[in-house]
């Protein structure tokens, strides 16, 4: 009874600080200190060494889980009947979990085997999500996987602190609309390459 009690404990405390950890990192940068992270986490330097040696592995933990996050956000969106709605769904749900907030520390880790693995995963999902809608005819013809994520890159960043709450709702109906097919605008210029993406992030296995 007692170690199930100190692993609740353990377990707790690890959300609070990967919790800490990403609202540290984001908004205050990632040279911030973990003494930050324990601080804001509510637990001490030694509860978080205990789970983390180094900065790098929490990183790459907080990585992972974004990841993973993705991953559920795509499954949840080929689960709508619509394919709009189920893209939608994707693209909102990855915005609200802030999954492209930790893109900056690309290039700047080690990127483990399970973290590609998983990163693939995500994209292929979303890969699905949007073929499909495009099929429909619902998502514009010249919108590749990956000008979606870079999309939700950007509305996951940090908003200005005296930013109004509804402005990023806003912004991204507006850039959700400007998915839609066919597309008033020509886009620019050839789509980001996924060589060009992973190439950020290091060498792949």
């Amino acid at each position: 009874m007692a170690r199930r009690g100190r692993q609740a404990e353990a377990a707790r405390n690890d959300l609070r600080l990967l919790r800490a950890a990403h609202e540290v990192f984001t908004t205050q940068g990632f040279d911030a200190p973990v003494s930050a992270i324990a601080k804001e986490a509510g637990v001490g330097m030694g509860s978080l060494y205990r789970r983390y040696r180094t900065k790098e592995e929490l990183l790459q933990r907080l990585c992972l889980i974004a990841m993973e996050r993705a991953v559920e956000a795509a499954e949840a969106g080929m689960a709508e009947a619509d394919p709009w709605d189920g893209l939608a769904l994707y693209v909102r749900t990855c915005v609200a979990n802030r999954s492209g907030a930790l893109a900056p520390v690309a290039g700047t880790i080690e990127v483990t085997d399970e973290m590609w693995r998983t990163s693939r995963k995500a994209t292929e999902l979303a890969g699905g999500l949007i073929a499909r809608a495009r099929e429909a005819g619902v998502l514009r013809s010249d919108v590749t996987t990956l000008d979606i994520s870079l999309l939700m890159e950007q509305f996951s960043r940090p908003a200005p602190d005296r930013e109004q709450p509804n402005v990023k709702a806003r912004l991204l109906t507006i850039a959700l609309d400007g998915l839609r097919a066919p597309g008033a605008s020509e886009l620019p210029d050839e789509p980001p390459s996924m060589e060009w993406y992973e190439a950020r992030w290091g060498s792949a296995p």
